[in-house]
């Protein structure tokens, strides 16, 4: 039964309908479920969305697009998409993400996944798209991953240059090369968009850095 379920499941990461539809023929689906569920065959990770057990994968399931499916519209941004693009050198536990909806957090079997709140007229500004082999993910740019964070650090009170780049080389260690090839123009045009200061801000100091190196 659990090789025929895989062959006919072939991603790792699925829904109810995918589950039922691999069902189709037993009498009574949800108890199969519930005994896939109880031998670890599969894994509920939240209210129809599953992925398979340890022992049943053929490959690693994807954090990153259970991040999108857990709760959207959404696309990862904030402290995970900084360590994803290699800006801070810590490695994230929690998934952070960006929706338009309100925010949320979901303790799940397979971690945390958190979702920040942006504004709807510019929810879609630096949002990209990363294609796997069987399968892709939202996530933000490097610019908007920056600029989210210093949107929702509401403990930044970087009133100038000099205290804002205090904030982003020491406090936030980000990566000093990383920042130097992101797009200041971007990021000025993300500042407009999110209505933050403090992005527009970092915008100039990007500018300023960029032009004295």
């Amino acid at each position: 039964m659990e090789n025929r379920l895989r062959n006919i499941i072939g991603r790792e990461e699925f829904d109810y309908q995918a589950l039922m539809s691999a069902l189709t023929g037993y009498a009574n689906p949800r108890s199969k479920v519930t005994a896939l569920l109880r031998k670890g065959v599969i894994i509920r990770v939240k209210k129809g969305l599953y992925i398979f057990g340890d022992d049943y994968r053929r490959r690693p399931f994807s954090r990153e697009l259970l991040a999108n499916l857990i709760y959207g519209p959404s696309y990862i941004s904030l402290d995970y998409a900084l360590s994803y693009h290699g800006l801070i050198p810590e490695r994230v536990a929690a998934v952070t993400s960006i929706t338009s909806k309100r925010e949320k957090r979901f303790e799940t079997p397979v971690g945390l996944f958190i979702y920040r709140r942006a504004p709807k007229n510019s929810f879609h500004l630096g949002m990209t798209r990363v294609e796997q082999q069987d399968y892709s993910f939202l996530i933000a740019t490097p610019e908007r991953s920056l600029a989210d964070k210093l949107r929702d650090d509401r403990g930044i009170s970087a009133g100038n240059q000099q205290a804002l780049a205090i904030y982003l080389f020491e406090n936030l260690r980000l990566e000093r090369e990383g920042f130097l090839s992101l797009d200041p123009a971007f990021l000025a045009q993300l500042g407009q968009g999110l209505g933050s200061r403090k992005v527009k801000l970092c915008a100039r100091l990007l500018q300023r850095m960029r032009s004295a190196e």
